[in-house]
């Protein structure tokens, strides 16, 4: 995520390191980089400019902040325009009415119809909404079937009229079935159009008009840079839409709409989506954004993730099993199933301060388990539960029909015995002498 951005902001930061004070000089060395870092990411120039002329003025206003060296200080300030630069606040999605009426919006390709189920899901799931997926796009054929396709996978309804070509028709019936059936959440999946195509916009807006909804959301593809900024603004002058979505954010994206789309249209990112899967979609907020870009990681984000896949009585039985020394591979391969549902490996490594400029050439993917699922799956139920009976003659065994080689399986059974003796060490009085180890190290 905005990995060549967070490369050249990293270098243009570190052209203060070694300076005793910020002078005017230093601070316009530094800020000509960082402007060239976010114009690479196709930010808008005027918007570029503005950034760093109020980066400057808050830099050489500085006299007191004796506690910070002028990289730190000049960091903090990137860090703090950068915040606001992407909205400030976090702005949560309006769940009023009765139904809610979501409608999505954007150009054709942007992600829209994955991202409804997405939404659709997530309301689901941690709002326990009850939710109605709409396909109004009566253009494409196979937008119907996408849709289906999605709720299905989700355990979502998705209501669709074959034959009637009339999309505020079909979305005012839709909120009917939902007042009918009990749901409270609708989200009607409009057609792509072009911002060119007075025809279209014109029929987005009737539907805008005949439904009046609580969230009008307009989808972005983050990959398309300036481009999604001055289609975003073509549709807010039609809409007057109530905030972004930002897609495929886990691909090689430039940042530029992410940094520049507040200060043009005026409307607050709420969501980004951040892989294929369903639940790959998380709440925007611009000051975690802003410590990601930097380097920073993302902590909060990553306890958030870890707190909802937390089960307190899975939690005690598995401290029952480590007290007793019975914590084996079948309770391993649980761990790993947890660490998977919080999403992509590549973006819980983003969250972790450091690992993404660490790792930045390492190819992280969400197959990082595969081999150790195969070794764990090769095993019988008996070595699962009891690792010490595995063998010279069980390991070749496992190593065969797992597709792995021997030194993998020794590998995983020395991590596996590692990590439970931590475990262990941790769970008695060890933890507070692995702390205070560490405060003498210091």
């Amino acid at each position: 995520m905005f990995n060549n951005l967070s490369e050249k902001l990293d270098k243009a930061l570190h052209t203060l390191k070694g300076h005793g004070k910020i002078t005017e000089v230093n601070v316009a060395e530094t800020l000509k980089e960082v402007r060239r870092a976010l114009l690479d990411a196709d930010v808008n120039f005027k918007i570029a400019k503005e950034f760093t002329k109020s980066v400057k003025e808050k830099a050489l206003g500085q006299d007191v902040l004796t506690t910070l060296n002028p990289g730190q200080l000049m960091v903090k300030l990137v860090k703090d325009e950068l915040t606001e630069l992407m909205g400030g606040d976090t702005v949560g999605i309006n769940l009023g009415g009765s139904p809610t009426v979501i409608l999505m919006s954007g150009l054709q390709g942007s992600g829209k119809t994955t991202f409804s189920g997405k939404l659709a899901n997530y309301l689901k799931t941690k709002k326990t909404k009850q939710v109605l997926l709409v396909g109004c796009d009566v253009y494409r054929p196979a937008a119907i079937n996408q849709l289906r396709v999605v709720g299905e996978q989700i355990g979502v309804e998705v209501y669709a009229e074959e034959g009637n070509q009339n999309p505020v028709e079909i979305s005012q019936n839709a909120i009917k079935h939902a007042k009918a059936n009990g749901k409270n959440v609708v989200i009607i999946d409009t057609a792509g159009r072009l911002a060119v195509d007075e025809e279209m916009m014109t029929e987005i807006a009737n539907i805008h008009k005949a439904v009046n909804p609580q969230e009008t959301l307009f989808v972005v593809d983050s990959m398309t840079g300036q481009d999604a900024v001055n289609t975003a603004k073509a549709f807010n002058d039609i809409l007057n839409f109530d905030g972004v979505v930002l897609t495929k954010l886990d691909g090689d994206t430039r940042g530029g709409a992410a940094l520049s789309i507040k200060s043009v249209v005026d409307k607050p990112i709420k969501f980004i989506g951040t892989g294929e899967k369903m639940d790959a979609i998380d709440v925007f907020h611009p000051d975690r954004m802003a410590d990601r870009i930097l380097g920073m990681g993302d902590v909060i984000s990553l306890v958030e993730r870890a707190q909802e896949q937390y089960d307190e009585e899975e939690a005690r039985k598995l401290q029952k099993k480590i007290a007793k020394n019975q914590f084996g591979f079948d309770d391993f391969l649980n761990q790993i199933n947890q660490i998977k549902k919080m999403g992509s490996m590549k973006d819980l490594v983003g969250m972790i301060p450091g690992a993404g400029k660490a790792l930045k050439d390492v190819d992280i993917d969400d197959d990082a388990f595969k081999g150790i699922e195969a070794i764990i799956h090769s095993m019988t139920p008996e070595e699962r539960t009891t690792p010490a009976v595995i063998n010279a003659s069980r390991k070749k065994r496992i190593a065969k029909g797992s597709g792995t080689s021997v030194q993998e399986v020794n590998q995983l059974m020395k991590q596996f015995d590692q990590m439970s003796k931590m475990m262990k060490m941790m769970q008695g009085g060890g933890g507070r002498k692995m702390m205070q180890m560490m405060k003498g190290m210091r």
